[in-house]
């Protein structure tokens, strides 16, 4: 890291301007995260227009999970395959082909004629965002150097990774309304397209200085797991976990991901590292941002059924309540590095995780005809908590990585978040719908979900107990 550390009087001043950005890495850093705001907008853009989507293209309500799932099954499952490709042939030049495949698939989309053709479009976006989120991850790492530069980009990243899930609630429901549900679609392709013209001019390309052969046994197993596992999950809350496809999907996820272990272990060149995933930090850096993710997720999909189905507010006032959490996350976002600077990010993480399970337990205390205000107020500390943890986590995983294999730890942590988005609500969304009285099954996620997120808190200050600072050092 280029930071003057002389304690003569003279360099004084220079670690402050070191730790600014210039202008060329602000716009660096401004279209890495355009395309990480993109994906994430692409996850919950068309959530409110899926009814209208349905019966426009003559889907079933069974049927629409598709609409969703297409997209979840390659973007979650290609994402470790895609961050080591990149390592191999260049990271620059595979975000700029994922963000061409995510804008021709999102015409695609927004054109459909079929649910046939909606869905092949779906999936070549979940296939593009699968290359653009790793990729994006690794330039971004792999061009601020760790420390403040790193911090704040991660920051910054981070927080409109969480606002753009948050606005694509608010601005789905409002196209729609308007503009009809192409134009969700149509605004995705519009963004590729302005990613890509900016994007060539200012990425410099990096790979892998040695180019090792890709473990092809390693990308099938893994690949091939998680796309059963996500399968599974997202089909259950639809189907049930007794259904028979989802069993046999569950058992081959976790057959496939077994063998992946065992190839890894004996393979001289592994897609995964198995003592990188063996240090305490990669490893519960990890499960802190798989369960921020996936319980933030859910309770954003419960509360959603409880403002509009329990206390009977309208789409519109739904969608400023989850304004007003996407600006929390805004401030958060804006604090995250400093706070990490004074107490690192590893203290931090935890925190975020005791605070999110904290507020999201404070819930509880809503009320079946009333509670606006508290679930308003408690959802958007909880974010602020949530955009901590996400920032943290990923510094955790990734400091003190080689840049050589960022690609990789870039990689997990990104497949990190998208099964963290993917199967929190199949997992316990499905107790919020099935229940007669929907508030007690409202009540009873909320519950569940304070206390997974408790729990990791209380396990990841454990297990990083005796780890010594943030920063570098092999656990």
């Amino acid at each position: 890291m280029a930071i003057d550390v002389s304690t003569t009087p003279a360099p004084a001043p220079a670690p402050p301007a070191a730790e600014r950005l210039t202008g060329r890495a602000r716009l660096v850093l401004l279209v890495l995260c355009a395309a990480q705001f993109m994906v994430a907008l692409d996850f919950s853009v068309l959530n409110v227009a899926l009814p209208v989507l349905g019966k426009d293209l003559g889907m079933t309500r069974s049927g629409l999970q598709w609409a969703v799932t297409a997209f979840a099954l390659p973007s979650g499952g290609f994402l470790l395959l895609f961050g080591r490709i990149a390592d191999l042939v260049g990271r620059r030049k595979l975000f700029l082909t994922g963000l061409a495949v995510f804008g021709a698939a999102s015409l695609v989309a927004t054109f459909a004629w079929n649910q046939e053709v909606f869905l092949t479009g779906r999936a070549l976006q979940g296939l593009g965002a699968a290359v653009i989120v790793p990729t994006g991850m690794s330039l971004l790492t792999t061009t601020f150097p760790e420390g403040p530069q790193r911090d704040r980009a991660l920051g910054i990243s981070g927080t409109l990774l969480s606002l753009g899930f948050t606005v694509g609630m608010v601005l789905g429901g409002v196209m729609t309304d308007t503009l009809g549900w192409r134009s969700t679609m149509g605004l995705l392709g519009g963004a590729a397209v302005v990613v890509i013209a900016l994007a060539p001019g200012l990425l410099t390309e990096s790979r892998h200085p040695e180019r090792p052969r890709l473990d092809i046994p390693g990308a099938v197993t893994v690949t091939g797991g998680l796309l059963a596992m996500i399968y599974a999950l997202s089909t259950a809350a639809q189907r049930g976990f007794g259904h028979a496809d989802v069993v046999v999907s569950l058992v081959l996820g976790i057959a496939l991901l077994a063998a992946f272990v065992f190839v890894e272990s004996r393979s001289d060149a592994p897609l995964v590292s198995l003592p990188m995933l063996k240090r305490r930090t990669v490893a519960w850096g990890n499960l802190g941002g798989l369960v921020t993710f996936s319980m933030m997720s859910t309770v954003v999909f419960v509360l959603t059924l409880y403002f509009q189905e329990v206390l009977h507010l309208s789409s519109f006032r739904t969608g400023l309540i989850f304004g007003v959490q996407g600006l929390a996350s805004v401030v958060a976002g804006m604090a995250a590095p400093k706070v990490i600077g004074r107490f690192g990010a590893r203290r931090v993480l935890v925190g975020s995780l005791l605070a999110q399970g904290l507020f999201i337990a404070a819930m509880l205390g809503l009320g079946a005809d009333s509670g606006i205000w508290l679930a308003t107020v408690a959802v958007s500390v909880a974010s602020m908590a949530h955009l901590g943890a996400i920032i943290s986590y990923g510094l955790t995983v990734t400091s003190g990585v080689p840049d050589a294999e960022q690609g990789l730890a870039t990689g997990l942590v990104t497949t990190t978040q998208q099964v963290g988005m993917t199967v929190g609500i199949p997992l316990l969304g499905v107790l919020a719908t099935t229940p007669a009285d929907l508030f007690s099954g409202v009540r009873a996620v909320l519950g569940i979900s304070a206390a997974v997120l408790v729990g990791t808190a209380v396990l990841v200050a454990a297990a990083l107990r005796r780890g010594g600072r943030d920063r570098g050092r092999d656990l």
